[in-house]
């Protein structure tokens, strides 16, 4: 190999430029339209235009991907994580195009990609697992079935990718046909497939991963294991390594299997096998990430491993950089920094960074997709930045990991940052002799008393506008500019004021305006206009950042005409609908 396309965007396709340097190989980057001025374009040895905005049309699209790959000059391809990189048609295709295809081969994302065929292998290892559909499910129907037959709670799982995205936990049957939709839903649009299964639900799991790295010569290593508990709506925040508080049963049957079930598919490269362990400490197998993950520095800082390098070495036939299983050396976190408000329930913020501070000192490091100035579009997903804080023990790692924190900034649009700076200090997560977190330790218990930022508020209306007369050229024409651009030019008096100012809403009428708490695009109405919305009813469903979210009504009423079709685009602060009060509301 000698030139490597990352197809890919952010912080991941900044650590694959600086793996690809430092293996002496020339890197290209690709990019949306949004992204012509991301920090990955500048540092790549060359870029090239995807020319377009969605994902869909530009990092998801694997035939502008492969022109851009021959019109480079590329011999290889590194999917990083997220859009194409488990999809093995996309693998097929650049092999099929004389490139080298940087992960494991198109059969063992096929058999473990595919969550319905990854359980069969588990089940052929014996390794362990919770009761789940022989196969995927294709209606609500088929799910209700299973929950009859099983119980609840379930979890409806989207059959291909990962990362918490066409996930939903149900817990009341009545919720099914809704979490059916919205799991095909996110399917589809994180990972081009909207196929889905489900599975009994654990309460109150961890959440525990192998690292794999396997080679052509047919090594298997295990490169470290990885808590990855503190999540929210199923996506990780913060991870660690190795794996604390597991008892020599639990590590060697999450070890064991995890090796087994890659030899099974016969796999080659980077990859996770991950596990949930339920509260009555039994071991259960999740899913294979067939990929490089998202939380992989951790494990790179405890076992002296570059996985990158090692991702690039295998792919160009060599073997692995080590021929056994790696006992860890210290203790890392991984905070995840992602573009969303703690204060308004991790709501997606999109926007510009206006400035950013990275810590500094032992073991600090910093994986970043941003720098200040950077824009972070809605169109993708919301991570920033990733701060990994290692120390020759877990406690060691913390008190880095507080001053880290402490000595972190990010101005311009909301993080979550200030969670992490909770967390750290939180005894469920703290304490020296148990894992007090789980998956769903943020939802259930975590008291959030981070209030929301006044400064990143939903917009406020925008300054009213004054029509003036002017003479351009010796033509009269009508100029339209904010208020109080035209009031030096000619004062209050309300003559001048256009027809559209004169009636400007009534704080009866401001009072109608439901504003969008963040931007995004509408996925779908959950009301009809005309139809009478009690405060809190949900309204709407936005997708922004890879994430859906859910808009509520503002007050009790009736809703008005709906002005967004499905697929528009809305900005934070702008009004979605008007609801009028009705007979029986206050005004």
């Amino acid at each position: 190999m000698k030139k490597v396309l990352i197809a890919n965007r952010g912080e991941i396709a900044i650590r694959i430029i600086r793996a690809c340097d430092d293996a002496g190989l020339r890197s290209v980057a690709v990019y949306a339209d949004i992204d012509a001025d991301a920090w990955h374009v500048s540092l790549a040895s060359e870029a090239w235009a995807l020319n377009g905005v969605s994902p869909a049309e530009t990092y998801l699209n694997a035939t502008k991907l492969l022109a851009c790959a021959r019109a480079s000059g590329a011999d290889a391809v590194h999917p990083g994580y997220g859009f194409l990189s488990e999809n093995a048609d996309f693998a097929d295709a650049v092999i099929d195009a004389g490139l080298t295809w940087i992960g494991p081969t198109p059969r063992a994302i096929r058999l473990l990609g595919n969550k319905v065929s990854a359980r069969e292998i588990a089940i052929k290892v014996g390794a362990p697992l919770v009761v789940g559909s022989t196969g995927t499910v294709s209606n609500a129907s088929e799910v209700e079935e299973f929950a009859a037959r099983e119980g609840l709670p379930i979890a409806i799982k989207a059959a291909f990718g990962g990362g918490g995205r066409g996930l939903k936990i149900v817990r009341e049957l009545d919720e099914i046909p809704e979490a059916f939709a919205a799991a095909v839903r996110e399917s589809q649009a994180a990972f081009g497939r909207g196929e889905c299964y489900v599975e009994r639900f654990l309460d109150r799991p961890r959440h525990v991963e192998a690292q794999i790295l396997a080679d052509s010569h047919g090594n298997v290593i295990v490169v470290g294991t990885r808590d990855c508990s503190l999540q929210r709506r199923n996506q990780k925040l913060v991870e660690e390594a190795p794996a604390p508080f597991l008892s020599a049963a639990q590590h060697d049957e999450i070890v064991t299997s995890a090796k087994a079930i890659c030899r099974e598919v016969e796999y080659v490269g980077a990859g996770t096998v991950e596990y949930l362990i339920a509260e009555d400490g039994s071991v259960s197998f999740l899913e294979v990430n067939t990929r490089l993950q998202v939380e992989h520095p951790v494990t790179e800082e405890t076992s002296g491993i570059d996985i990158v390098l090692a991702q690039l070495a295998i792919a160009d036939g060599r073997p692995v950089p080590v021929l056994h299983d790696v006992e860890p050396c210290g203790h890392a976190f991984e905070f995840r920094i992602n573009a969303e408000d703690v204060g308004r329930g991790f709501l997606p913020s999109p926007g510009r960074v206006a400035s950013f501070t990275i810590p500094s000192g032992p073991g600090i490091r910093v994986d970043s997709g941003v720098r200040s100035g950077s824009i972070v579009p809605p169109e993708f997903d919301s991570l920033l930045a990733k701060l990994i804080v290692t120390g020759a023990t877990r406690e060691q790692a913390l008190r880095r990991a507080r001053r880290a924190l402490a000595e972190c900034e990010i101005t311009g649009l909301p993080t979550v940052l200030p969670f992490h700076r909770a967390v750290v200090d939180d005894a469920a997560f703290t304490a020296e002799d148990r894992l007090g977190v789980y998956t769903g330790w943020i939802e259930a218990e975590f008291v959030n008393r981070i209030g929301g930022d006044p400064q990143f508020s939903p917009t406020p209306p925008e300054e009213p506008r004054r029509t003036i007369t002017i003479e351009l050229n010796g033509k009269r024409m009508a100029l339209g500019l904010p208020a109080s651009l035209c009031e030096p030019l000619v004062g209050r008096d309300s003559s001048s004021l256009s027809t559209d100012q004169r009636q400007q809403p009534s704080a009866t009428e401001d009072a109608r305006a439901l504003r969008s708490p963040t931007s995004g695009s509408v996925v779908k109405w959950l009301v009809r206009s005309g139809e009478t919305v009690t405060q809190g009813q949900p309204i709407l469903i936005l997708e922004a950042m890879k994430m859906e979210s859910t808009v509520t009504a503002h007050r009790d009423g009736i809703v008005g005409d709906l002005g967004y079709g499905i697929g528009g685009n809305i900005t934070s602060g702008d009004t979605i609908v008007l609801i009028d009060a009705g007979p029986d509301s206050p005004v």
